[in-house]
């Protein structure tokens, strides 16, 4: 991982402390180990430079971290004449160059008056675990982890020595067990079969790549067969584990994908399982309230967090209205008339498409993430859970509750569900079914508006956006079984979760595929899905 330690600016401040003496005078060892370890320094020999910084490390001298910053940066240099190194930053056409020992300013020369310091590949990572190592001193116990993370992709056996030295005063509990894992990584290309032995056992199941890539080299080049035995087992183990985080990573973008299926489906089951109507235009009801959820990130672009709040209840006004609208206007003199309901609505989709073309753009529009829904946790080196899709499955679930209890606890509720189960009985009770249908129907496309926020925060806005929902959304409630809550919330999951499974050994489109193959072999056996309706309107 590549990091500018030292920017050029904070390079000068630090010289500017060199030069007023506010650096810590080092004591008469440390200067002569940091002297010897410069001449070594201005060595053609890569081998005699990477000794050097080693040693410049072990040195302790205040300005070690200096003089590795600036071989990093490509600032150290020998000077031609003198035969001493100093380090030199532009300054217009010339350099001004500090004196590595004495940090003393010596002016503006000409770069052809210098010559650098020359470093590989190797060493610039060799140079920034050094500089890692000399961060093991911070105070802050973030910056310690984050110096020993540095370390651990080219760590050494000298480096490991050092680690060891630094962990037996840590107090940070994590801290102290990535030291534990470079000291073993040090340590596991030790000469010695019983420190490698001691090195494997700790490496035992670790999932940091660093782990798997040394033991992967010890299995191929180990003589010792007790020594390669040990390291065989350790990398079945880290196998076993990796096997178990793909396991759990799949599922969870299984979950998440359900989730998606589950919102964009929750209100189709509830308009065609009490109307009876095939709406193909609910992924255009979707797609507004991912637009709403644009619109107000566009009046608010400074609070993201606040708009996307917002826009919760804006999108399912906006897309129930909508819904209400299509209802009073087109579905109610279609009632009994499914194939002209289905050629109506589906009309009315591509004028809802064209709308939003027209109005605000062909386009994709951008949608912003809020702070508290980026970024992810990790859990293993191999396995982090994003914060996105952990909102998404939270809040499919809240959405899918607050529904449950509407249809369960309120006089609407008892007449939707009166009128779904048979709605001539209903009409006799005294329900009136053209209201509950209208209502109905708003309610269905209100929550397919809020699905259209959530699906704002994972996939692209477009005109286009609730075409790629609403196949799944018909298959999600035709296996769940035609109106009922609880079924269409097992159906996403599950064929969320099965399409995750299959697609990384059959790809994308040939798990929707198998899915389709599999929900129509499955109405075949059980036309109601899996929790059939109940009631005489069911029945006939």
């Amino acid at each position: 991982m590549h990091m500018n330690y030292l920017p050029k600016s904070l390079m000068l401040l630090f010289l500017g402390f060199l030069l007023f003496g506010l650096v810590l005078p080092a004591s008469a060892e440390q200067q002569a180990d940091f002297e010897s370890a410069l001449q070594l320094l201005q060595e053609k020999n890569f081998d005699t430079k990477s000794e050097a910084i080693t040693k410049i490390v072990a040195s302790g001298h205040p300005n070690a971290r200096a003089v590795l910053a600036a071989m990093l940066e490509g600032d150290l240099f020998t000077r031609k004449k003198e035969k001493d190194l100093v380090i030199a930053v532009k300054e217009g056409r010339e350099q001004r160059i500090t004196a590595v020992l004495t940090g003393e300013n010596l002016g503006l020369v000409k770069k052809r008056s210098l010559k650098k310091v020359s470093v590989n590949n190797q060493l610039r990572g060799q140079l920034r675990s050094a500089l890692a190592l000399l961060n093991l001193d911070n105070p802050d116990p973030g910056e310690r982890l984050t110096a020993v993370g540095e370390m651990l992709d080219s760590i050494d056996a000298e480096s490991a020595a050092l680690l060891r030295d630094a962990l037996a005063k840590e107090s940070d509990a994590d801290v102290r067990e990535a030291m534990e894992l470079g000291i073993a990584l040090g340590e596991v290309v030790s000469k010695d079969p019983a420190i490698r032995l001691r090195a494997i056992e700790v490496l035992d199941g670790h999932l940091h790549p660093s782990a798997f890539n040394r033991l992967t080299t010890l299995v191929e080049q180990e003589e010792d067969e007790d020594v390669r035995r040990a390291a065989r087992a350790a990398l079945n183990s880290i196998d076993l584990k990796r096997q178990f985080s793909s396991i759990a990573e799949t599922l969870f973008f299984g979950l998440s994908l359900g989730s998606v299926l589950v919102l964009a489906a929750i209100g189709l089951a509830i308009t065609f399982g009490v109307m009876g109507v095939i709406n193909m235009a609910h992924g255009e009801l979707i797609m507004l309230g991912a637009y709403t959820t644009y619109l107000l990130q566009v009046v608010m672009p400074e609070y993201p967090g606040i708009a996307l709040l917002l826009s919760i209840p804006v999108a399912f006004l906006v897309s129930g209205g909508v819904g209400v609208l299509i209802e009073r206007g087109v579905i109610r003199f279609l009632y009994g008339r499914p194939l002209e309901t289905l050629l109506a609505t589906f009309g009315i989709s591509l004028i809802l498409q064209q709308l939003v073309r027209v109005v605000i753009s062909p386009q994709n529009v951008p949608v912003s993430n809020p702070s508290w829904m980026s970024g992810s946790i990790e859990i293993n080196s191999v396995l982090s859970l994003t914060w996105n899709r952990l909102y998404i499955i939270v809040f499919s679930l809240m959405v899918f509750a607050a529904l449950f209890m509407i249809l369960k606890k309120t006089a609407l509720g008892l007449q939707v569900r009166a009128v779904a189960q048979n709605r001539a009985m209903a009409r006799a009770m005294g329900v009136r079914s053209e209201r509950v249908d209208a209502l109905t129907f708003g309610l269905g496309s209100g929550i397919a508006g809020i699905a259209g926020v959530a699906l704002s925060q994972l996939t692209n806005v477009g005109p286009n956006l609730g075409q790629s929902y609403i196949i799944d959304s018909f298959m999600v409630v035709v296996f769940g079984g035609v109106g009922n809550l609880w079924g269409t919330l097992v159906a996403g999951m599950t064929l969320g979760v099965a399409n995750k499974i299959m697609e990384p050994w059959a790809g994308a489109v040939l798990a929707k595929i198998l899915v389709l193959v599999f929900i129509i072999l499955f109405i075949q056996k059980r036309p109601r899905g899996l929790f059939p309706q109940k009631g005489r309107a069911a029945e006939g």
